[in-house]
């Protein structure tokens, strides 16, 4: 089973001062930052996925490279420009979710596979257009038409992508988009990308549905593969269930859950094989808006602010593991809590978080250097190491899980549909 991660420029500077929460005062993002893969002991994915929304823009606007970083990108090549090491593979798609609202893609299948091919791209996923709903006993006759004609668009345009790749001796593996709206129709997609000459079919459109709903689909999709057919899940991870997924089929995937659940989740920060842990949060006087509105309006005072967060600071950088220096962070970040008027507490789970100290025996290259500030919830630098640390647990999860290779399943797996 191979993860790939998605691209959005997520990198971190080596040079970064956490103690003056300071960049070196010449740095150049993406020349001098770096990705997972390079500070880590080795790469947490077996591949990264790159949207071309996400490189070029699209009808919502501009991607998130900027105009010097997206030339680099065509002029260097994708596996240099990422400074790929070697066996990490590269996967190209449209983004679709840019331009879900759509009634047509806004780009074309040539200009997708040129940027695959002017990339460099291993494989690319054919233009696609999502179908964003889940009805099981939907026919194509019962079916929301809209649904029904993006998935005619899709697997037209699967099919002008495969040839186009043909007629062009394309060095990239193209991937059929396979999009529906219940088991059946997905097995109809599939049926019909097999049947042009895909031999990887991307599903799409699943992020929404449950595990349940996924295995369904799986197993109906699963008695209709030919021999030597992969399928890759857009967007899903639900690593309890992989084990599940690659008996049917499934070879691999993409997501960013790990990744983002560092800062974007209320309790699932600091993974860990056992469990997930919350991480601490200080946010920064100067650089937290809420905070700094406070402050501003006189409902905080600014110096007692500095002065609760520096001690909150200072306390954890001296935690030790004993119960006394686990009661003195606790002290200090409950009266950083109060100056700071929180609205919610995390004590009892800061508790917890302490408690355990993972970091303290993670092996990861992360954790061994910075220690504590991993598990520190307060700005981008520690965020996103934070997330690569994810990233690190979720690749050792994976690495645990024993799957049969492709063709190998039982033809009737013991699936609950």
């Amino acid at each position: 089973m191979k993860f790939y991660f998605p691209d959005s420029q997520d990198l971190v500077s080596p040079s970064y001062d956490f103690v003056r929460d300071e960049y070196p005062p010449h740095r150049v993002r993406q020349r001098d930052d770096r990705y997972a893969h390079e500070v880590l002991s080795q790469a947490p994915y077996h591949g990264i996925l790159v949207s071309k929304s996400i490189v070029d823009g699209s009808i919502k606007g501009a991607g998130k490279y900027s105009s010097a970083q997206r030339a680099r990108l065509y002029r260097m090549g994708v596996h240099r420009f990422f400074r790929l090491p070697p066996g990490v593979e590269t996967l190209g798609d449209n983004g679709a979710f840019n331009y879900i609202d759509e009634p047509v893609p806004p780009v074309t299948v040539g200009e997708t596979l040129d940027f695959y091919e002017e990339c460099g791209f291993d494989a690319g996923v054919s233009t696609d257009h999502v179908i964003f709903g889940y009805e099981p006993g939907a026919t194509p006759k019962t079916a929301d038409p809209e649904w029904v004609e993006r998935q005619k668009l899709t697997l037209r345009l699967a099919e002008e992508f495969i040839s186009l790749t043909n007629n062009r001796h394309s060095r990239v593996e193209p991937v059929g988009a396979a999009q529906g709206w219940s088991p059946a129709s997905y097995a109809d997609s599939v049926r019909a990308l097999q049947g042009m000459g895909y031999k990887r079919i991307a599903l799409g459109g699943m992020v929404p549905l449950k595990t349940d709903q996924i295995l369904a689909c799986l197993a109906q999709i699963y008695p209709v593969l030919a021999p030597g057919t992969e399928l890759h899940l857009l967007g899903i991870t639900r690593i309890d269930a992989m084990d599940q997924f690659a008996e049917l089929g499934v070879t691999s995937f993409d997501s960013t859950s790990a990744f983002r659940q560092a800062f974007m989740d209320d309790r699932k920060n600091y993974h860990t094989s056992e469990r997930a842990y919350v991480a601490i949060r200080v946010p920064q006087v100067d650089g937290n808006p809420t905070l700094k509105r406070a402050i501003l309006s006189g409902a905080v005072s600014q110096k007692d602010a500095l002065t609760a967060e520096r001690e909150a600071l200072r306390a954890l950088r001296a935690f030790d593991g004993s119960s006394a220096s686990r009661r003195a962070c606790l002290d200090a970040l409950g009266e950083y809590e109060v100056v700071c008027q929180s609205k919610k507490s995390y004590l009892k789970v800061y508790d917890e978080t302490l408690e355990a100290a993972p970091w303290r025996r993670c092996p990861c290259t992360i954790c061994r250097e910075h220690g504590v500030e991993i598990a520190i919830f307060r700005g981008t630098e520690r965020n996103k190491r934070r997330g690569f640390h994810n990233l690190s647990v979720l690749q050792e999860r994976m690495s645990r899980l024993i799957h049969r290779s492709p063709g190998t399943a039982p033809r009737r797996p013991a699936v609950r549909t």
